[in-house]
């Protein structure tokens, strides 16, 4: 990456809003010429990150974004045992069929109801004790209808789509895939809602929509060794780190995140020697930092990703609290070439409001970004879905220093050290996080980050991430220069 005025790099520290590509000459055809696969041994092929925070990632999150090419982090706070169950879970599913909620013919109305929301595709599927597909029930056939009437009463009878279909193109070329991916569109463009479940001699195994048949031609799974979804997980610095390390490695994480908000301290290092002493076959990230020393110093530790980021995301208080932190933008391209120069990386966390923002954050240097409260107000995140009085759907959102995720942390800990922690709180409690009407999914959310970020490669003439970093030109930009880029939602 180079500035457009070289004097633009001094001075002040940038964030975002602070900056702007400039296009270059560019050979690039078409923006599906762009490779988006990260080279920081993660196996991802888009360079998206959700973070670890308990409101954003949970299972359902995992899943979605490793089928479509990214990672998600599960949390610090949740139990070591349910991350194993969760980990298995992940490494179960199918790389290219969606997994339906399933209910019995004698469940209810209310009881389809609670859980249409948990997946984008707002569908459950009725199946019998044998997992054959009895049928369908939707959003729409539970309106007007007694809550409590049993679900053989309302489910349509939807065509099947035959798993057979794609046993041979797993194993061929891409092109004789989207053959297949191709005649699974035909019938779900007929389907009702484009939902359909897959089925295997009448035995439901998956699900599929019109649009995921689209997805799965332009996105790759991320999948490790044994052709599985990837996984990751974090882990704190306090405690016995070897032994919550070792266990989640034992139970098939393909990455682990040694975090806290303060990465640069001795507990750090001396986690990260607990970690590198299980001599771990995954990449360690380990942060939060916003200095060359720190990324030095981390990587010195054993660590292979450094993550970079104090205070910019949409949770956190931390600098108006402390005054600690760093424009994300400078921050981001101090460490990437400080973690290059060591032949290591960096994932950019958090102060990503718009898909022009990750393309920033990736022409700064980092390897991926790392999102959270953006995804927190989709279908994937792990909080019920609520309504407000206007009728907006919403999930609630929080800081992971918060008030909220401390009481849950601390929460096996006595009174009396609870209660002081409690004096130490940072970050947002509670925030509503909207579901965007048009991309209620988290998918959506990637469909329109990776095409901005598609195109972004294209102006600067880029086919991969590393021609990116290279070819990008950036400008500094005042605060009229972005409200400039800015469209209207009216006329003036």
């Amino acid at each position: 990456m180079r500035f457009l005025n070289a004097a633009s790099s001094q001075g002040a520290d940038l964030t975002y809003s602070d900056v702007f590509l400039v296009p270059s000459r560019s050979e690039v055809i078409s923006r599906l010429d762009v490779d988006l696969s990260s080279d920081d041994g993660t196996g991802t092929t888009i360079p998206l990150v959700v973070a670890n925070m308990t409101a954003v990632t949970g299972k359902r999150m995992v899943e979605t974004l490793a089928r479509r090419g990214g990672l998600a982090v599960l949390p610090q706070d949740v139990p070591l045992p349910v991350l194993r169950e969760v980990t298995e879970w992940v490494k179960a599913r199918s790389v290219l069929f969606e997994t339906p909620v399933t209910l019995k013919p004698a469940d209810t109305v209310i009881d389809a109801m609670h859980l249409i929301d948990k997946r984008a595709h707002g569908a459950v599927v009725v199946v019998d004790d044998e997992n054959r597909c009895l049928g369908v029930v939707s959003a729409a056939d539970c309106e007007g209808v007694d809550r409590f009437t049993s679900l053989d009463a309302v489910m349509k009878q939807v065509p099947g789509i035959a798993a057979e279909i794609f046993d041979s193109a797993a194993e061929q070329s891409a092109a004789e895939q989207t053959v297949a991916l191709r005649a699974a569109f035909e019938l779900l463009d007929a389907a009702p809602g484009g939902f359909a479940p897959v089925l295997r001699e009448g035995r439901l195994v998956g699900a599929m929509t019109r649009t995921g048949a689209l997805r799965s031609t332009i996105y790759q799974p991320a999948v490790d060794a044994q052709g599985r979804l990837r996984v990751a997980a974090a882990v704190g610095i306090n405690g016995d780190v070897r032994a919550k390390a070792e266990e989640l490695l034992d139970g098939g994480v393909d990455c682990l995140v040694v975090d806290t908000a303060h990465g640069h301290q001795r507990k750090m290092f001396e986690a990260l020697a607990a970690v590198k002493s299980l001599d771990p076959a995954v990449p360690i990230v380990a942060g939060n930092v916003v200095s060359a020393e720190g990324v030095r110093d981390l990587v010195a530790a054993g660590a292979d990703i450094i993550k970079v980021g104090v205070g910019p995301g949409a949770m956190c208080t931390t600098r108006m609290m402390t005054a600690v932190g760093r424009p994300q933008f400078s921050a981001v391209l101090e460490c990437s070439a400080a973690a290059r120069e060591l032949g290591k990386t960096v994932w950019a966390d958090g102060g990503v409001r718009y898909p022009r923002d990750v393309a920033l954050a990736l022409a700064a240097g980092a390897s991926q970004v790392m999102i959270g409260s953006w995804f927190a107000g989709t279908y994937e995140s792990p909080g019920d879905l609520l309504v407000d009085s206007t009728g907006r759907k919403y999930k609630e959102s929080f800081g992971m220093a918060s008030a909220r995720a401390v009481q849950n942390r601390t929460q096996r800990e006595g009174a009396f050290d609870r209660a002081r922690k409690s004096l130490f709180e940072e970050g947002i409690s509670s925030s509503k996080m909207y579901l965007d009407p048009a991309r209620p999914g988290v998918e959506d959310l990637i469909d329109m980050i990776t095409s901005g970020l598609r195109s972004s490669l294209t102006y600067a003439g880029a086919t991969s991430l590393a021609e990116f970093r290279e070819r990008a030109l950036v400008g500094v930009q005042s605060a009229a220069g972005y409200e400039e880029g800015r469209p209207l939602p009216q006329s003036w």
